[in-house]
């Protein structure tokens, strides 16, 4: 067989055998990225800090905070896997030293002279995209370009860059995978409006009101426990849901519930074939008794009746009330 016959190197794989160890155990920790997408997305919700701020655009940010993104990832990924500190890295994975970098923006790491020679952890996340991806590579002088501050001593201050040609050197764990989507960002600028602006009868703006505008205007997807932390803008947000004067309360004479994550609202969702709300989602959708016009249209039981989604032609009527029992996720 000639030389240019060979097969080439298959997807994920290099010659770097310290990289490939590192690379074994993150999958081995983390096969379907889950813990990775989840650590992300909770670390943009904290820099956003919706409850206190009232914000969800990562474009709102301080410059500092930017900045502190990729600490906040550092940390937040060794709580989750809870690697070792290197004695000259952020990690220590395999008994191999292993530093971590954090972009906004893909390839856009800056990687210290300290960290020349090391294998690299880089993470980028997108929330406009609702993407993320995560890889390793080996910090090689050679092919790196230089960027920075470069002092009369050295080049000490002097950060590098991944080049364009170079793009390729980057072993790819997960390669723009879903994040879980900021969905403030993503719905159309006049349901996103009406909802920001929601007020009560009095005209007087309140979270209650733009928790419950929420759940009426946006059924049948999933709406993350940040979402409604930061409609809310409370401690106890989860209140603003409940239907003890929540959410819940307030759209169920409307024929709108809040499926949350509980096993029987989740098997509930399930019969009628909508979203299934997972850990820490709610999916509202208004429903109506079922009628033989229904035809074979799926159906749940509740509440002593069955019931299907409601089309534009079924009358209004009110929900079945869905149980609720607190989790310990709600204290």
């Amino acid at each position: 067989m000639q030389l240019f016959d060979l097969p080439g190197p298959q997807p994920g794989v290099c010659d770097d055998p310290e990289l490939m160890l590192v690379r074994h155990r993150l999958l081995e920790l983390d096969p379907d990225g889950e813990r990775f997408a989840r650590v992300l997305r909770e670390t943009i919700d904290q820099l956003l800090d919706g409850e206190h701020t009232g914000r969800f655009d990562w474009r709102e940010l301080h410059k500092t905070e930017k900045t502190h993104a990729g600490t906040l990832v550092e940390i937040n990924l060794q709580r989750e896997f809870d690697f070792g500190g290197g004695q000259d890295m952020d990690y220590l994975i395999e008994g191999i030293e292993v530093d971590c970098k954090f972009s906004q923006k893909l390839y856009g790491w800056m990687i210290p002279p300290e960290a020349l020679g090391e294998i690299c952890l880089v993470v980028w996340a997108d929330d406009q995209q609702s993407q993320w991806s995560a890889g390793l590579f080996r910090a090689d002088r050679e092919k790196l370009t230089m960027s920075g501050t470069v002092t009369k001593k050295g080049n000490r201050d002097g950060k590098f860059s991944l080049t364009k040609q170079h793009h390729s050197l980057v072993t790819w764990l997960w390669d723009r995978a879903p994040l879980q989507e900021n969905l403030l960002l993503h719905i159309p600028a006049d349901t996103q409006k009406a909802i920001l602006n929601a007020a009560t009868r009095s005209g007087r703006a309140s979270g209650q009101a733009r928790v419950s505008e929420l759940f009426r205007r946006v059924q049948q997807r999933p709406v993350s426990r940040a979402v409604v932390r930061t409609l809310a803008q409370q401690k106890d947000y989860m209140k603003r849901v409940r239907y003890n004067g929540g959410a819940r309360a307030i759209l169920r004479p409307e024929g709108i519930v809040i499926f949350g994550d509980y096993p029987n609202h989740q098997a509930a969702a399930a019969q009628l074939n909508i979203p299934v709300p997972q850990e820490g989602e709610f999916v509202s959708t208004r429903l109506a008794k079922a009628q033989p016009h229904h035809g074979d249209r799926p159906r749940a039981f509740m509440n002593g009746d069955y019931w299907v989604v409601a089309g534009a032609s079924d009358p209004v009527e009110a929900a079945p009330l869905l149980p609720e029992t607190k989790k310990a996720s709600e204290d």
